[in-house]
């Protein structure tokens, strides 16, 4: 039965072959910070382009899940069933310890079974992913699958308790030929029969991304602050803050006054918990906005507000609330824009010192601006009756 399943192995290796070369060529899955895209928009984009390079569906990563598992589950109730019904040998075709296969585990002994088919799973998770393809497409992506197939190791040893021993004999085999079969496709020599590629040869087209000290393909250095800010944001949206940082003070050498890649490392920093770090950058960037004025170009009014919005939050998570209403208050100060994008983030704004009026007791300032949000988004209706009970 395991060998059934072969050809169906093989195919999703070869998908995966087929996504590793391509991926690179691909924007990000998810939507990074700052985009000029929606959510929607930017998922739109990324179909449209994979599917003109060929590209197969990221889905393919989780046809193991979806084809073995159900095979698995069952062959194994199949093999239950026939032990719960008595099948003719089963009450005495084991051996060792497991003599009735139509038992449950029992005493001491009993535990063996459920205990290796934790193990082997386990062993199968880590295995897969010591160098899968995934985790050279998308490893924040990766690591969430592989963390959840890490876990079920431990549902599945107290699962398996209720299984009778019969069934409990095949799952093991199975595991094991699993552990077999993976470790058989790891070797070149069959991977090259089956026209697979090679998991230690790097992936074709991308770009290194090593810190400076070993870069070999894309010099860092050389790198236009736009480019560093790029590469950052490609970071970002894996979940790799410091490589970010790195590179978004590296820009910031190239150009003290690119405001944007202030912003942005403020943010960072600040998701990193180095508050008294992200207030520097964001207090510099503010500064620098607010120079002649009130920005009127619509790229710089909305760094303003995200600058103003994140400093807020920064001082408030400090404890100085003082420094941090004045910083939302100017989102307040700022005529409404008309952009979209830049609208969406003003009255994110407004919301926020709603907040922070509520928790320093202006109730009254608080139900104004928060009149304006529910205006914009009546979504948010349920927190102003909050406030109306309260004051009740």
């Amino acid at each position: 039965m395991r060998f059934a399943l072969l050809p169906a192995v093989v195919i999703h290796l070869q998908k995966m072959k087929t996504i590793v070369e391509l991926a690179p060529k691909l924007p990000s899955l998810l939507r990074p910070p700052m985009s000029e895209r929606s959510y929607k928009d930017h998922f739109i984009h990324f179909e449209k382009e994979r599917k003109a390079i060929g590209c197969p569906s990221y889905l393919w990563y989780f046809a193991p899940f979806l084809t073995q598992v159900p095979c698995l589950i069952l062959w194994v109730t199949s093999i239950r069933r026939m032990s719960l019904d008595h099948h003719p040998g089963f009450d005495s075709g084991g051996a060792l310890w497991f003599q009735n296969l139509t038992e449950l585990p029992h005493s001491a002994l009993g535990l063996i079974f459920p205990f290796l088919i934790a193990v082997l799973h386990y062993t199968n998770v880590q295995i897969s992913f010591a160098t899968s393809s995934a985790m050279k497409v998308d490893s924040f992506l990766a690591n969430i699958f592989k963390n959840s197939m890490e876990f079920l190791a431990l549902p599945l040893f107290f699962i398996s308790l209720s299984i009778p021993q019969g069934s409990l004999v095949y799952w093991v085999t199975n595991s094991s030929l699993s552990v077999i079969q993976q470790l058989t496709l790891k070797q070149p020599a069959v991977r090259a029969i089956l026209g697979l590629a090679d998991k230690d040869a790097p992936t074709a087209g991308a770009p290194s991304v090593d810190p400076p000290s070993m870069q070999r393909k894309i010099p860092v250095q050389n790198l236009s602050p736009k480019e560093l800010l790029a590469l950052s944001i490609k970071f970002l949206s894996r979940d790799e803050k410091d490589q970010a940082v790195s590179f978004l003070k590296l820009a910031l050498e190239k150009d003290p006054e690119y405001i944007k890649a202030m912003v942005v490392l403020g943010q960072t920093l600040m998701q990193k918990g180095l508050l008294g770090e992200a207030s520097e950058y964001l207090e510099r960037a503010i500064s620098k906005l607010s120079l002649a004025g009130n920005p009127t170009e619509v790229k710089d009014v909305d760094l303003l507000i995200l600058s103003s919005q994140w400093a807020g939050i920064v001082y408030m998570k400090q404890g100085m609330k003082t420094e941090g209403l004045a910083h939302l208050e100017r989102i307040a100060k700022l005529k409404e824009p008309d952009d979209p994008k830049c609208k969406a983030h003003y009255f994110d704004g407004l919301l926020l010192l709603s907040s922070a009026l509520l928790d320093s007791g202006r109730k009254a300032e608080a139900s104004k601006f928060l009149h304006a949000v529910i205006a914009y988004n009546p979504s948010y209706n349920y927190l102003l009756k909050d406030i109306e009970n309260e004051e009740r």
